[in-house]
């Protein structure tokens, strides 16, 4: 596709966006409290919040919906109806680069070879707008390569002095812009410059600078760090780390009858690698039976890799930290690790964790937690 390049003027903003509703229901950053920002539907354009610093929930909440009807069944009469909804066009405006990116790896998960239908037409229903951001104190997605994104959107907004530099992601952004072409302008040297000068001044924004190529490699080589039982003996096991992060993937099923004893309906909702149950399988056993096995078990998860995108499977948007009612800092343990955030080498050894790989045993860290 041809790339394409406009400005959008300041003053058309607002306009801007009462026209995207005609393409569906438009959602947006709005601040639901003092400090927390979250996607809602918006009717007042003035709600929108254009610098925000991150939502409570990602994005991926209007794909992968946290609870979801799956079919309903009659036991009686042996048989089951899929329940697929009616999914009407809508519009996400104001996704980060993180973001995208973290909508980018749930489609490798829910879109290659086996797609999964439910998130399929939700994806194929949604067009996406991103827009441009600074980064805060909790913010690493340059480290993650993470924080520009060339595809996985229809529109992307870069803030200028005067307006937004807006690159054309998709045939749908075309259409957007050419039904809407009087409200853009052709885009200028100076907006390039200006262009140019924000992203280069948003670089020097990011807190840390450093690189973190081997890090997948050093997880798996210090599982006896000290770092491991210190921290998880903070975390509470909430899964607020899973429910606010872009790519957590994981679902648990349920069978619920209905009040009749009969008939009843299968759901799947979102679940968490730090809940005990997680773990469950056929006859009892629990495959991470404890609080340190499970919180070593997403720190390997969040820096695997996605072979199909080249990253990891954290994209650096800082929620996992901001959000943590126990105030674990994600970045500093992983710079632990790394051996940036202390320079003992080698560090105090734990004698509860095994000496070779990564271990899911009852061993790990004693008792059920």
């Amino acid at each position: 596709m041809e790339l394409r390049y406009v400005k959008l003027p300041k003053e058309n903003t607002y306009e801007f966006l009462e026209r995207l509703k005609e393409w569906g229901t438009l959602y947006a950053p709005v601040k639901i409290s003092e400090k927390f920002y979250d996607f809602r539907e918006v009717e007042d354009m003035s709600q929108i919040e254009f610098k925000y610093n991150r939502t409570i929930m990602p994005p991926k909440k209007f794909f992968f919906l946290p609870r979801e009807k799956m079919f309903e069944f009659s036991i009686s009469k042996a048989e089951y109806k899929e329940v697929i909804e009616n999914v009407e066009p809508f519009v996400v405006f104001g996704v980060h680069a993180c973001d995208i990116f973290g909508l980018k790896i749930m489609d490798t998960i829910y879109l290659d070879e086996l797609p999964d239908k439910y998130y399929k037409v939700r994806r194929e229903k949604g067009i996406i707008i991103g827009i441009s951001c600074v980064p805060d104190e909790y913010c690493f997605c340059n480290l993650r390569e993470t924080d520009f994104a060339d595809d996985g959107f229809d529109l992307f907004l870069h803030e200028l002095p005067d307006g937004w530099l807006v690159r054309v992601g998709t045939p749908t952004g075309h259409r957007i812009v050419d039904k809407n072409i009087k409200l853009f302008e052709e885009v200028t040297s100076q907006d390039v410059c200006n262009f140019r000068d924000f992203e280069n001044k948003k670089q020097q924004m990011f807190r840390y600078h450093e690189d973190w190529a081997d890090l997948r490699y050093l997880l798996e080589l210090e599982t006896e760090h000290p770092m491991w039982d210190e921290q998880s003996d903070i975390c509470l096991a909430c899964g607020n780390c899973n429910t606010t992060c872009p790519t957590c993937r994981c679902f648990d099923v349920r069978d619920i009858p209905n009040i009749d004893g009969v008939t009843g309906v299968r759901v799947r909702r979102w679940d968490s690698c730090q809940l005990v149950r997680h773990g469950m399988v056929a006859g009892g056993h629990n495959f991470r039976p404890t609080k340190k096995s499970r919180f070593m078990n997403r720190y390997m998860c969040k820096n695997s890799y996605v072979e199909k995108l080249g990253l990891s499977y954290c994209v650096g948007c800082g929620r996992c930290t901001y959000f943590c009612p126990a105030e674990i800092s994600f970045v500093r343990n992983l710079r632990t690790i790394l051996g940036l955030e202390e320079s003992s080498c080698p560090p105090r050894i734990s004698e509860e964790i095994p000496k070779r790989g990564f271990a899911y045993g009852p061993s790990v860290g004693g008792g059920e937690q």
